[in-house]
């Protein structure tokens, strides 16, 4: 056992948790507080254009408690499939961050995610701090950062540029193009696009129809078990 890593290991757990307490701290006593949360079914979870799930069906659910000052705090959980070695089989994301307008047109939302995976036989958790930038509601810029990308030990920068277009009342679509820059990926990372049409059912409900589709340095690092093109189906209720 590398007993260096192991420590280096328990001190990022231990400053993430004490950040965590911090920001749900902050969140509590922010004055009013707004509780959200939503539960979805998809045929496939689909992240940064690869399957999580290898192609099968994956439940989700998460909670969301936001102040009057921006600070919010969030847990959202999925099933995951990964190799079978690695007995993954739960997905937990732990969020804390900011959000408000800066101006007429422009929102800003910093956060810092940590992914866990509980149960695995190898050490998978890892986190990342993300910012995104939104202009008008429907356009937006977004940047993710890790020094233990994909629970490596290696940098990882992604970065999506997305637009949403509205059709009708109850109709909208969605596009996004994303890099992730990968310090030994081959290729130095991968490409990724989607593009999705989400129909607002009876409320809450609504229902996302997505293509997903990857370049072949994506292939190459994930497999193309992984990778690739594939369409996703969600049903997804919020409150």
């Amino acid at each position: 056992m590398n007993t260096t890593h192991t420590l280096r290991r328990a001190r990022r757990c231990s400053f993430l948790f004490s950040t965590l307490l911090l920001g749900i701290t902050a969140t509590a006593s922010a004055g009013a507080q707004h509780l959200s949360g939503s539960a979805a079914l998809t045929s496939d979870y689909v992240w940064r254009g690869s399957t999580q799930s290898q192609g099968d069906a994956a439940v989700q659910a998460g909670f969301r408690v936001a102040g009057d000052n921006g600070l919010y705090a969030a847990v959202s959980g999925s099933s995951v499939e990964f190799a079978p070695q690695t007995h993954a089989s739960s997905e937990l994301d732990f969020i804390v961050g900011w959000t408000g307008a800066l101006g007429t047109e422009l929102a800003l939302d910093a956060n810092l995610l940590h992914y866990r995976y509980p149960a695995t036989t190898v050490d998978l958790n890892w986190t990342e701090l993300n910012t995104t930038l939104t202009w008008k509601n429907n356009y937006w810029l977004s940047l993710g950062w890790s020094p233990q990308a994909l629970g490596t030990r290696q940098d990882g920068l992604y970065s999506q540029l997305g637009a949403r277009l509205p059709l009708t009342d109850t109709l909208r679509m969605e596009a996004l193009a994303g890099y992730y820059r990968l310090q030994d990926a081959p290729g130095g990372g991968y490409a990724h696009g989607q593009l999705s049409a989400i129909w607002a059912l009876a409320a809450p409900l609504e229902l996302r129809l997505s293509a997903h589709t990857t370049d072949q340095h994506a292939r190459a690092l994930l497999g193309d078990d992984y990778a690739g093109s594939r369409w996703e189906v969600a049903l997804q209720g919020s409150f």
